[in-house]
């Protein structure tokens, strides 16, 4: 089964509410549609960023319906406590006619266990084994799949095609040397806003799911392409996506720890998309010193980004 949905930059979409702080699936479509329409190359939902513990089941699967329903390629993730669960938001992404499926380990009941998620997994991409899937690794899910179970479930299930590492640099690295170097068939998609050059340039990663994407998606789909040239050789390329790698981290970070939803909603607030101003929990809001924080280095990086992106040559030519 080809990889080759799990490849570009794909926002992984927040949920917007309503005044009344329940899901609001008109606004979800319309920005599923401006990330189509900015480059991306398909949107996620429900991963972290779509708060998918905070949802029903009916809710998780009445959004995805109306991406795929509005014709978005949309990749389904698969988070839940319950296997039962997780199956059933399978059989439904490939009902529905989803693109990709992001398989999410199984959490809090036998979550260490790996007996416990090679089941889990299975018993996932057995209900949609006709959609091209990654295995989600992250340390927040607290269950690291290394090489030898990669390997073991896609002798059985010829739908699992690649690896989301959301760990970090060194895990990205170790998903490299040990999975994706080892079959060319399998892909490696990064996950953490922060590795995108790392994990482009010298982990050989086909693409990210990212969360500032939502926010800046031409400054994101710049990042990609400058790294895709970097791993080719350029060295123009390599110098700038370093540069854009570094003056973009405050906001990227923002993707490593558990405010993420509610620094990306924020930003797009200021963006003027009011529909991301609620969070499903009213006590759910940053501090008055990281909204500051936040402001302050969201403008600080747009100035920048105006003067820098002027400068021609390899940033004009991947635009």
């Amino acid at each position: 089964m080809s990889p080759d949905v799990f490849t570009g930059a794909m926002p992984a979409l927040m949920t917007p509410c309503t005044p009344d702080r329940q899901p609001d699936f008109d606004a979800l479509v319309r920005k599923g549609q401006q990330m189509i329409e900015a480059g991306m190359s398909a949107v996620v939902y429900c991963g972290s960023m779509g708060d998918w513990p905070l949802l029903t089941d009916e809710q998780r699967m009445e959004g995805v319906e109306r991406l795929i329903g509005a014709g978005l390629p949309v990749v389904v993730g698969t988070g839940a406590v319950n296997t039962q669960s997780a199956v059933a938001h399978a059989a439904h992404a490939q009902k529905v006619g989803a693109a990709g499926l992001m398989v999410i380990p199984r959490v809090l009941s036998r979550g260490s266990s790996v007996t416990a998620q090679r089941n889990h997994f299975k018993a996932i991409l057995s209900a949609a084994s006709d959609i091209p899937a990654v295995i989600y690794n992250s340390p927040y899910y607290g269950f690291a799949t290394r090489a030898d179970l990669f390997f073991a479930l896609r002798a059985e299930h010829s739908n699992l095609v690649g690896f989301k590492e959301f760990g970090g640099k060194d895990d990205l690295r170790y998903a490299a040397e040990n999975i994706t170097s080892r079959d060319d068939q399998v892909t490696l998609m990064v996950g953490v806003d922060t590795a995108v050059y790392h994990g482009i340039v010298n982990c050989g990663a086909t693409g990210a799911i990212t969360g500032i994407g939502n926010v800046l998606p031409k400054e994101v789909l710049l990042l990609t392409a400058l790294s895709k040239k970097a791993a080719t050789g350029n060295a123009e390329a390599r110098q700038r996506a370093q540069e854009l790698t570094e003056a973009i981290h405050v906001l990227s970070s923002f993707d490593e720890g558990p405010d993420l939803v509610l620094y990306y909603k924020h930003l797009l607030a200021l963006n003027g998309e009011d529909e991301y101003r609620l969070h499903f929990n009213e006590t759910d809001a940053l501090t008055d010193a990281q909204r500051h924080y936040c402001e302050q280095q969201y403008s600080l990086f747009r100035a920048w980004f105006a003067d820098w992106s002027r400068q021609g040559g390899v940033i004009a030519a991947c635009m």
